[in-house]
C-alpha cells in the first residue's frame, strides 16, 4: 500500500511539472471513467501453472462486454514502452462485470513473463473491444460439439464450457440440451491450464473430458480421433492450438467433408523467400527503422529480436493480430510460396500477416 501511495505521489508531482491538459489529470484519478481510452484495473492475479496466470480485470465503463470465445488486445507499458498483445477472454460474462484473460509466458517475450510473474493487483492496463468470431451458434439447443484444444489453446474454450456450465456453491449447473466432448493435448498433466476445472466438469457430468497427455500417451494424431469420439460425425468441431495440429485436424475433416471452426496459432514454415531489406514506417515505431531479413525468418520474429515493436497475438492462438500493410515491395508467404507484391500508385497497402511472411527483396511496411 505505501509503495502504491508512493506511486501515486509522485505520478501527481511529475503532472504538476507538465504542460497537461484536463483529460491527463483525470485519467490520473479516474482512469475508467466514460469517455476515457479504454482502459483496464487488474483486480487478482491467480497462477495456474509455472508458467501461466490469470489476470481478472474490472473494464472502464465503456466497455462493451463480449461472446465467449473471443480475445481482446491489450497494452502495458514494460520499460517504459507500451506493447500490445491480444489474448482470449476466459470467462463469459459475469455477474460482477469483470473480465479475464491467461497468460502463458513465452521464453524471451517482453509481455507475457511481464503479465505472469510481475503483474500485481490495481496495475491499470489499456484494453481494446473484445473482437473474434470463434464463438459457439445461437441458439445452442440441442447442439453436440467436439472441443480439440493444445496447451494454451484451451484459453478461449474455457470461456465457453464456464459460460455454457456456471459452477455455484451447490457445484456445476450441467444442461441435457448440449453434448460437449473435449480433447485437451498438453506434454504433462502439471502443464496443462485448467485441469482442476475440466476435471470437475467432467466428474460433474457436463462434458466428456479426454486428457491427453504426452509424457503418458505420445503424439497425438487424428487417427485416434475415430476411436475417442465413435459419433463424430455429428459433432462440429472447434479447434485451437499450434498449426500443425490444426492443419491435420484440417485434412482429416476435409475427407470426412466436416467443417472445422478453427483459432490459429503461428503457422508453420512450409518454403522461404529471398530476403532482402524491409523499412518500417510510421508513428509507432518513432522513426522510420530498416533491417536486413534472411530468407527463412517470418519478418514478426526478426523485427521483434531487433527490438521494433510489432503488434501479434500469435502466440497466444490469436490469428491476423500482426497484420500490417505493405506499402511497397515484396514479401513471400512462408505456408505456400506465394508472392505479394505492393506497388505504388497501384496498390494501396496490401494487409500482410508479419508472422507467416519473409521478405523477398526491399519493401515498405507500414507500422
Amino acid at each position: 500500500m505505501r509503495t502504491r501511495l508512493r506511486e501515486r505521489a509522485g505520478q501527481v508531482a511529475a503532472l504538476l511539472a507538465t504542460p497537461l491538459v484536463p483529460s491527463d489529470y483525470l485519467d490520473l484519478f479516474h482512469p475508467l471513467r466514460k469517455g476515457a481510452d479504454l482502459r483496464a484495473r487488474v483486480v487478482e492475479v491467480h497462477p495456474e501453472t509455472a508458467d501461466a496466470a490469470t489476470l481478472v480485470l474490472r473494464p472502464g465503463r465503456d466497455w462493451a462486454g463480449h461472446v465467449p470465445g473471443q480475445y481482446l488486445r491489450i497494452g502495458v507499458d514494460v520499460d517504459g514502452v507500451r506493447h500490445w498483445r491480444a489474448y482470449s477472454l476466459t470467462h463469459g460474462p459475469r455477474a460482477d462485470g469483470h473480465i479475464s484473460i491467461t497468460v502463458k509466458a513465452v521464453d524471451g517475450g517482453k509481455v507475457s513473463p511481464y503479465l505472469v510473474h510481475q503483474t500485481e493487483p490495481g496495475t491499470i492496463v489499456h484494453i481494446e473491444q473484445a473482437q473474434g468470431e470463434f464463438v459457439l451458434p445461437d441458439p445452442l439447443a440441442d447442439q453436440r460439439f467436439l472441443f480439440v484444444t493444445a496447451g494454451s489453446g484451451i484459453t478461449p474454450v474455457i470461456g465457453m464450457l464456464r459460460n455454457l456450465f456456471p459452477v455455484t456453491d451447490a457445484g456445476v449447473i450441467t444442461r441435457s440440451d448440449v453434448d460437449v466432448t473435449l480433447i485437451h493435448l498438453a506434454p504433462s498433466r502439471p502443464d496443462s491450464i485448467f485441469v482442476e476445472q475440466l476435471e470437475a466438469l467432467d466428474a460433474a457430468g457436463a462434458i466428456d473430458l479426454v486428457s491427453w497427455y504426452d509424457d503418458e500417451r505420445g503424439v497425438f494424431d487424428t487417427a485416434h480421433l475415430d476411436e475417442l469420439v465413435p459419433d463424430l460425425a455429428k459433432r462440429a468441431t472447434y479447434a485451437c492450438g499450434p498449426a500443425g495440429l490444426l492443419d491435420a485436424l484440417g485434412d482429416h475433416h476435409r475427407e470426412l467433408g466436416r467443417e472445422l471452426h478453427t483459432e490459429q496459432f503461428r503457422a508453420t514454415t512450409v518454403v522461404v523467400g529471398e530476403g532482402g531489406s524491409v523499412r518500417f514506417t510510421g508513428a509507432d515505431t518513432g522513426s522510420d527503422v530498416e533491417l536486413e531479413l534472411d530468407a527463412a525468418t517470418p519478418i514478426l520474429d526478426a523485427a521483434e529480436v531487433a527490438g521494433v515493436l510489432m503488434p501479434s497475438g500469435c502466440r497466444m492462438g490469436i490469428c491476423f493480430g500482426c497484420v500490417l500493410p505493405l506499402r511497397e515491395g515484396a514479401v513471400r508467404d512462408l505456408r505456400n510460396g506465394d508472392l505479394i507484391v505492393a506497388i505504388p500508385g497501384e496498390t494501396d497497402g496490401l494487409n500482410v500477416q508479419t508472422c507467416v511472411s519473409a521478405a523477398a527483396g526491399a519493401c515498405v511496411i507500414d507500422h
